[in-house]
Protein backbone atom coordinates (compact mmCIF):
# COMPACT_ATOMS: atom_id res chain seq x y z
CA UNK A 1 0.00 0.00 0.00
CA UNK A 2 1.64 3.33 -1.07
CA UNK A 3 1.99 5.90 1.60
CA UNK A 4 -0.62 8.70 1.79
CA UNK A 5 2.26 10.97 2.20
CA UNK A 6 3.57 10.19 -1.38
CA UNK A 7 0.39 11.31 -2.74
CA UNK A 8 0.34 15.05 -0.98
CA UNK A 9 1.87 16.27 -4.12
CA UNK A 10 2.13 19.45 -5.67
CA UNK A 11 1.69 19.35 -9.30
CA UNK A 12 0.87 23.10 -11.49
CA UNK A 13 -0.89 22.85 -14.64
CA UNK A 14 0.88 25.52 -16.75
CA UNK A 15 1.28 26.68 -20.64
CA UNK A 16 4.14 28.04 -22.04
CA UNK A 17 3.51 30.47 -25.19
CA UNK A 18 5.20 30.08 -28.19
CA UNK A 19 6.35 31.80 -31.67
CA UNK A 20 7.86 28.63 -32.96
CA UNK A 21 5.06 25.87 -32.45
CA UNK A 22 1.94 25.78 -35.01
CA UNK A 23 -0.23 25.67 -31.75
CA UNK A 24 1.43 28.67 -30.16
CA UNK A 25 1.74 26.72 -26.67
CA UNK A 26 2.51 23.77 -24.86
CA UNK A 27 0.63 22.31 -21.99
CA UNK A 28 2.81 21.45 -18.67
CA UNK A 29 2.64 20.56 -15.56
CA UNK A 30 5.12 21.05 -12.89
CA UNK A 31 5.57 19.25 -9.70
CA UNK A 32 6.82 21.18 -7.08
CA UNK A 33 8.86 19.17 -4.14
CA UNK A 34 7.59 18.85 -0.35
CA UNK A 35 9.15 22.13 1.27
CA UNK A 36 9.07 24.03 -1.76
CA UNK A 37 10.41 27.92 -0.97
CA UNK A 38 10.84 30.63 -3.84
CA UNK A 39 13.77 31.68 -2.52
CA UNK A 40 15.40 28.39 -2.79
CA UNK A 41 16.81 26.89 -6.02
CA UNK A 42 16.60 23.64 -7.65
CA UNK A 43 17.53 21.23 -9.90
CA UNK A 44 15.06 20.17 -12.69
CA UNK A 45 13.71 17.34 -14.44
CA UNK A 46 12.43 18.04 -17.83
CA UNK A 47 10.52 14.90 -19.04
CA UNK A 48 8.95 14.36 -22.82
CA UNK A 49 5.18 12.56 -22.81
CA UNK A 50 4.42 15.35 -19.75
CA UNK A 51 1.32 13.59 -19.20
CA UNK A 52 2.41 9.82 -19.26
CA UNK A 53 5.19 10.53 -17.13
CA UNK A 54 3.32 11.93 -14.22
CA UNK A 55 -0.01 9.52 -15.17
CA UNK A 56 1.65 5.71 -16.11
CA UNK A 57 5.66 6.63 -14.43
CA UNK A 58 4.12 7.81 -11.63
CA UNK A 59 6.99 10.22 -11.50
CA UNK A 60 5.80 12.79 -8.92
CA UNK A 61 5.02 10.15 -6.38
CA UNK A 62 8.34 8.61 -6.78
CA UNK A 63 9.90 11.94 -6.40
CA UNK A 64 8.18 12.37 -3.36
CA UNK A 65 9.31 9.25 -1.89
CA UNK A 66 12.87 9.75 -2.63
CA UNK A 67 12.91 12.90 -1.35
CA UNK A 68 11.02 12.34 1.75
CA UNK A 69 12.54 8.81 2.94
CA UNK A 70 15.83 8.59 0.75
CA UNK A 71 17.24 12.30 1.42
CA UNK A 72 17.39 12.74 -2.04
CA UNK A 73 17.68 17.24 -2.58
CA UNK A 74 14.64 18.28 -3.53
CA UNK A 75 14.21 18.92 -7.56
CA UNK A 76 11.37 20.27 -9.92
CA UNK A 77 9.98 18.35 -12.42
CA UNK A 78 8.47 20.12 -15.81
CA UNK A 79 6.57 17.47 -17.54
CA UNK A 80 5.74 18.61 -21.15
CA UNK A 81 3.01 17.31 -22.86
CA UNK A 82 2.55 16.32 -26.25
CA UNK A 83 -0.40 15.37 -28.86
CA UNK A 84 -0.18 12.02 -29.52
CA UNK A 85 -1.06 12.29 -32.87
CA UNK A 86 2.34 14.59 -33.70
CA UNK A 87 4.70 12.37 -31.72
CA UNK A 88 6.16 11.02 -34.41
CA UNK A 89 6.78 14.39 -36.33
CA UNK A 90 8.49 16.25 -33.02
CA UNK A 91 10.53 13.48 -31.33
CA UNK A 92 11.87 11.76 -34.69
CA UNK A 93 14.65 13.52 -36.00
CA UNK A 94 13.45 13.10 -39.51
CA UNK A 95 10.31 14.47 -38.58
CA UNK A 96 8.59 17.92 -40.19
CA UNK A 97 8.17 18.96 -36.98
CA UNK A 98 10.81 18.12 -35.15
CA UNK A 99 13.23 21.20 -35.58
CA UNK A 100 10.35 23.44 -34.59
CA UNK A 101 9.88 21.77 -31.65
CA UNK A 102 13.87 21.33 -30.52
CA UNK A 103 14.02 25.22 -31.04
CA UNK A 104 11.02 25.79 -28.79
CA UNK A 105 12.35 23.61 -26.04
CA UNK A 106 15.89 25.30 -25.77
CA UNK A 107 14.65 28.87 -26.74
CA UNK A 108 11.23 29.35 -25.67
CA UNK A 109 10.67 26.75 -23.02
CA UNK A 110 13.37 26.62 -20.83
CA UNK A 111 13.31 30.60 -20.50
CA UNK A 112 10.10 30.34 -19.78
CA UNK A 113 10.48 28.06 -16.66
CA UNK A 114 13.59 29.72 -15.49
CA UNK A 115 11.66 33.04 -15.60
CA UNK A 116 8.64 31.40 -13.31
CA UNK A 117 10.06 28.70 -10.97
CA UNK A 118 13.38 28.93 -8.80
CA UNK A 119 15.44 26.40 -11.07
CA UNK A 120 19.26 26.35 -11.23
CA UNK A 121 20.82 27.88 -14.70
CA UNK A 122 23.43 25.82 -15.25
CA UNK A 123 23.08 22.59 -17.32
CA UNK A 124 24.86 20.54 -14.32
CA UNK A 125 21.45 20.61 -12.46
CA UNK A 126 18.96 19.89 -15.51
CA UNK A 127 17.96 16.74 -16.45
CA UNK A 128 16.21 15.20 -20.24
CA UNK A 129 13.93 12.48 -19.20
CA UNK A 130 11.92 10.34 -22.35
CA UNK A 131 10.55 6.78 -23.24
CA UNK A 132 11.51 5.38 -26.77
CA UNK A 133 11.21 8.39 -29.22
CA UNK A 134 10.65 10.87 -26.04
CA UNK A 135 14.25 9.56 -24.82
CA UNK A 136 15.34 10.03 -28.83
CA UNK A 137 14.04 13.69 -28.75
CA UNK A 138 16.11 14.42 -25.32
CA UNK A 139 19.32 13.28 -26.74
CA UNK A 140 18.69 15.43 -30.45
CA UNK A 141 17.83 18.27 -28.10
CA UNK A 142 21.14 18.03 -26.32
CA UNK A 143 23.35 17.48 -29.59
CA UNK A 144 21.57 20.68 -30.85
CA UNK A 145 21.94 22.47 -27.38
CA UNK A 146 25.11 21.04 -25.63
CA UNK A 147 25.59 24.52 -23.67
CA UNK A 148 22.17 24.14 -22.02
CA UNK A 149 21.31 20.27 -21.60
CA UNK A 150 24.03 17.08 -21.29
CA UNK A 151 22.34 14.85 -18.82
CA UNK A 152 19.92 12.43 -20.21
CA UNK A 153 17.48 9.82 -19.14
CA UNK A 154 16.77 7.52 -21.81
CA UNK A 155 13.83 4.54 -21.55
CA UNK A 156 13.75 2.40 -24.36
CA UNK A 157 15.03 4.84 -26.27
CA UNK A 158 14.15 4.63 -30.29
CA UNK A 159 17.32 5.14 -31.77
CA UNK A 160 16.49 4.43 -35.46
CA UNK A 161 19.13 4.96 -38.18
CA UNK A 162 18.27 8.77 -38.55
CA UNK A 163 19.82 9.09 -34.63
CA UNK A 164 22.46 6.66 -35.04
CA UNK A 165 23.90 8.79 -38.63
CA UNK A 166 23.26 11.97 -36.39
CA UNK A 167 24.91 11.22 -33.41
CA UNK A 168 27.92 9.35 -35.23
CA UNK A 169 28.65 12.45 -37.29
CA UNK A 170 28.55 14.99 -33.83
CA UNK A 171 32.03 15.98 -32.38
CA UNK A 172 33.11 14.63 -29.07
CA UNK A 173 30.35 14.07 -26.23
CA UNK A 174 32.63 13.89 -23.00
CA UNK A 175 30.35 16.26 -21.41
CA UNK A 176 27.60 14.47 -21.84
CA UNK A 177 25.77 11.72 -19.47
CA UNK A 178 23.24 9.25 -19.60
CA UNK A 179 21.16 6.80 -18.05
CA UNK A 180 19.83 4.15 -20.51
CA UNK A 181 17.71 1.06 -19.92
CA UNK A 182 15.95 -1.47 -22.46
CA UNK A 183 13.63 -4.52 -21.82
CA UNK A 184 14.59 -7.76 -23.63
CA UNK A 185 11.24 -8.40 -24.63
CA UNK A 186 11.74 -5.58 -27.35
CA UNK A 187 13.51 -7.36 -29.95
CA UNK A 188 10.17 -6.87 -32.17
CA UNK A 189 8.42 -4.06 -31.07
CA UNK A 190 5.86 -2.42 -33.93
CA UNK A 191 5.62 1.26 -34.31
CA UNK A 192 3.71 3.87 -36.86
CA UNK A 193 7.48 3.60 -38.92
CA UNK A 194 7.81 -0.10 -38.97
CA UNK A 195 9.22 -3.14 -36.41
CA UNK A 196 12.41 -2.59 -34.54
CA UNK A 197 14.82 -4.67 -32.51
CA UNK A 198 14.96 -1.98 -29.80
CA UNK A 199 17.51 -3.86 -28.08
CA UNK A 200 20.42 -3.60 -31.03
CA UNK A 201 18.85 0.15 -31.48
CA UNK A 202 20.04 0.45 -28.10
CA UNK A 203 22.84 -1.37 -28.24
CA UNK A 204 24.23 0.32 -31.46
CA UNK A 205 23.96 3.76 -30.06
CA UNK A 206 25.21 3.15 -26.24
CA UNK A 207 28.19 1.90 -28.76
CA UNK A 208 28.14 5.33 -31.30
CA UNK A 209 27.41 7.34 -27.90
CA UNK A 210 31.10 5.59 -26.23
CA UNK A 211 32.89 6.16 -28.71
CA UNK A 212 32.59 10.03 -28.71
CA UNK A 213 33.05 9.67 -24.88
CA UNK A 214 29.75 10.30 -23.24
CA UNK A 215 29.39 8.52 -19.79
CA UNK A 216 26.97 5.90 -19.41
CA UNK A 217 25.05 3.90 -17.15
CA UNK A 218 23.51 1.51 -19.67
CA UNK A 219 21.72 -1.84 -18.52
CA UNK A 220 19.34 -4.62 -20.05
CA UNK A 221 16.17 -5.75 -17.79
CA UNK A 222 13.04 -8.56 -18.55
CA UNK A 223 10.40 -5.90 -19.66
CA UNK A 224 7.99 -5.11 -22.48
CA UNK A 225 7.79 -1.69 -24.13
CA UNK A 226 5.24 -0.30 -21.65
CA UNK A 227 4.99 1.55 -18.68
CA UNK A 228 4.76 -1.21 -16.37
CA UNK A 229 8.39 -2.27 -17.04
CA UNK A 230 9.89 1.74 -16.83
CA UNK A 231 8.20 3.16 -14.12
CA UNK A 232 10.19 0.57 -12.34
CA UNK A 233 13.48 2.08 -12.90
CA UNK A 234 12.40 5.21 -12.69
CA UNK A 235 13.99 5.17 -9.07
CA UNK A 236 17.44 4.51 -10.17
CA UNK A 237 17.59 6.47 -12.91
CA UNK A 238 16.77 9.38 -10.24
CA UNK A 239 19.00 8.42 -8.40
CA UNK A 240 21.72 8.59 -11.18
CA UNK A 241 21.66 12.09 -11.34
CA UNK A 242 19.53 14.18 -8.17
Amino acid sequence: MTDQRYLKRTIVKDTAASRILPEQERELRIFLPPGYNEVLSYPVLFCQDGEDFFNFGRVATIANQLILDEGMEPFIIVGVDVDKKKRTSEYAPDGELHDGYVTFFAEELLPYIESRYPVRRDPQHRVLAGDSLGGTVSLHIALRYPHLFNKIISLSGAFYPASQEIAARSGLMDHMSLFMIVGLQETAFETDSGTYDFVALNRAMKQILKEKGAAILYSEHEGKHVWGFWQKHIPSALKAFF
